[in-house]
């Protein structure tokens, strides 16, 4: 999950990294508001999840609140790279002597982390590995021993940084290397780290990736995901822990184990592409355990989407038998007919594997107007498409 800049900052500022006051608005009175809570003098920020902000005139100086009420008006609403600004980020202003960059992620190639450090901060860190790679310091970290003051000092001198600001670097980073490890992040990255003119070291930006299958023991991390840029579906689907992304598409999918669902979407896209292009609506996929209720809570799911024009239920059965599933599905028609959800788009099942043949049978037994049995994956993916386009 990536953070806002604002949300990276307040975790900086909570570990002790140097940081300058700051805090959000949604609109421009907000904003003026802030400033004067500043004495004035301003940087307004847009908040969204993507590089180059400033390019895109999305950080400006106000020089007193009226002009930040006027700059947080022509940000906010501002399209950035595809992302719309719906909040910006008031912070102090800072006379900067010279800017720097650090980082901690996860080098997964060498399945280890990484430090980076460079000397030639404040901008695209991409374009000094390119241009100057030698700019650029890349120091491996071990795990065990993580970035003790004597790593800091090192990671330092091998980026070369002025000796007047070394110690207050290596502070720094050990404390940015608290934040990555308490907070569980795959990413954090400080571009710029500046020197002031009075000589300290703050960071005025912020960049933090947490791992969200860490989620677990951090209770206050769902309070920063960002609910608004998660489509309706998904966030029903995550309330009833199920494992579903939506997509733009007609048909909607069903499947036991990751790899079968991907398999699954591939073979759907390939039959669209003879009914004009019918493609999958979604990645749903109900694991080892296809009970009637996670049955039900898939359908209502994808019937939920209204771009869903047929479902294509697609399991092989191993530790949870077809017979099981077969049943899961009967009693999850059942289970909505029951609660009164009217179910009127066709259903294309192909059950393999563990018990097929008595999986096939209870469905066939059921005989449920909308639900088809096809006994391969591709004449199913076929079926479901060609009933996606008729409609």
């Amino acid at each position: 999950m990536d953070l806002f800049e604002y949300q990276a900052r307040d975790i900086f500022a909570a570990h002790g990294v140097p940081v300058l006051g700051g805090a959000t608005a949604t609109t421009p009175a907000e904003a003026r508001a802030i400033a004067e809570s500043f004495g004035g003098r301003a940087v307004v920020k847009a908040q969204v999840k993507v590089g180059g902000r400033g390019k895109a005139g999305g950080v400006k100086v106000a020089t007193d609140p009226a002009d930040a009420e006027a700059k947080a008006a022509q940000i906010l609403g501002m399209d950035i790279k595809g992302h719309t600004v719906h909040r910006v980020m008031l912070a102090e202003t800072a006379d900067i002597a010279e800017e720097y960059y650090v980082s901690f992620l996860l080098d997964r190639t060498n399945r280890t982390f990484l430090a980076m450090a460079s000397v030639e901060g404040g901008m695209d860190i991409e374009e000094v590995a390119t241009t100057k790679p030698e700019a650029l310091a890349k120091v491996p970290v071990d795990a065990n021993e993580g970035v003790t003051p004597a790593k800091a000092r090192e990671i330092v001198a091998e980026a070369k940084f002025p000796a007047e600001v070394a110690d207050q670097v290596a502070d720094v980073l050990v404390k940015l290397w608290d934040v990555f490890i308490k907070e569980d992040a795959t990413l954090v990255e400080v571009n710029p780290l500046v020197k002031t003119a009075a000589g300290d070291v703050v960071a005025l930006d912020g960049k933090v990736t947490l791992d969200e299958n860490a989620g677990f023991r951090h209770a206050d991390h769902a309070a920063l995901e960002d609910s608004s840029a998660v489509d309706p579906l998904e966030q029903a689907a995550r309330a009833k822990g199920l494992n579903y992304v939506k997509l733009d598409g007609e048909v909607g999918i069903i499947g036991n184990g990751a790899g079968l669902v991907m398999s699954t979407l591939d073979v759907v896209a390939y039959a669209g592409e003879e009914f004009g292009g019918v493609k999958p609506a979604n990645f749903l996929d109900i694991g080892g355990g296809a009970s009637a209720q996670v049955m039900a809570d898939g359908l209502e799911i994808i019937l939920g989407d209204p771009s869903v024009r047929s479902v294509f239920v697609n399991v092989f059965g191993g530790i949870t038998a077809c017979d099981a599933v077969a049943n899961g599905i009967v009693q999850a028609l059942q289970l909505m007919a029951d609660r009164g959800d009217e179910v009127t788009k066709p259903l294309v099942v192909r059950l393999d594997g563990n018990n097929v043949l008595e999986g096939r049978r209870i469905l066939d037994e059921a005989n449920h107007p909308l639900v088809q049995q096809v006994d391969t994956m591709d004449g199913a993916a076929q079926r479901a498409a060609e009933l996606a386009a008729a409609k």
